[in-house]
């Protein structure tokens, strides 16, 4: 475990009530971290970068573009780049993983289409042996309408049909996941009742009963695959 025979501490970076932590609040409490958050939604005060052994950026309906109305997103882009600087370890979950991208000066912008619901992902083959390994092809959680390029110097860990950059990594410390691993039957209910407005039905938006008829199987295989994750980041060496 990083940071072995110190305190850990994760700090969440939350950007609306409804995209919490999900089943990662449970993984860093069993694996003994202590946990701090920065709410936007209350206040954009934000710790010093070098204070956290893990930081995790949630999801959002914002655009990591929309800096003029919501200034505190400067912030918060300076801030994960001091992490990453500071070798700590990130984790950028859909708007996290967007504004990785955007504080490493790449590109965010609409994606061709919507990606809401339970669909598909591929394994990339363009990592390095280190590299965290999805599996093949595995069903995950998507909500997210924009996409980025990756960062330089970063490469990418998995895709979908109907986006190219679904994950990267960088370095050994830093992923960027354009899906929800962390989703949970509650949390996939909070985000229809927020959000009910996108799902208008295409190709790769499933409706509000298609998404819920999800069994507790296709939670727990998320859930798990996220729990390799942070244990990836957590353990560096």
């Amino acid at each position: 475990m990083k940071s072995r025979g110190r305190s850990l501490r994760a700090h969440c970076l939350q950007h609306v009530p409804f995209e919490g932590l999900g089943s990662i609040g449970p993984w860093l409490e069993a694996a003994g971290y202590s946990v701090t958050a920065t709410r936007f939604f209350e206040s954009p005060a934000l710790p010093d970068a070098r204070e956290a052994s893990l930081v995790v950026a949630m999801g959002g309906p914002m655009s990591v573009n929309d800096e003029r109305e919501l200034p505190w997103l400067v912030a918060e882009k300076r801030f994960l780049r001091e992490a990453i600087a500071a070798g700590k370890s990130v984790l950028g979950v859909c708007l996290g993983a967007q504004l990785i991208a955007s504080a490493l000066g790449a590109r965010v912008y609409r994606n061709p289409v919507k990606e809401i619901g339970w669909y598909p992902v591929q394994a990339a083959a363009t990592g390095t042996r280190e590299s965290f390994r999805f599996p093949d092809s595995t069903l995950v959680f998507h909500w997210h309408g924009e996409t980025f390029d990756l960062p330089p110097g970063a490469v990418r860990l998995a895709r979908s049909a109907a986006c190219e950059n679904q994950a990267f990594q960088l370095g050994r410390s830093v992923i960027g996941l354009q899906f929800h691993l962390e989703t949970t039957p509650a949390s996939a209910r909070e985000l229809i009742e927020n959000c009910r407005a996108e799902l208008q039905s295409s190709a790769h938006v499933q409706s509000e009963a298609e998404i819920l008829a999800a069994p507790p199987a296709a939670y727990e295989s998320i859930n798990a695959l996220m729990a390799r994750v942070l244990a990836y980041l957590a353990d560096p060496d």
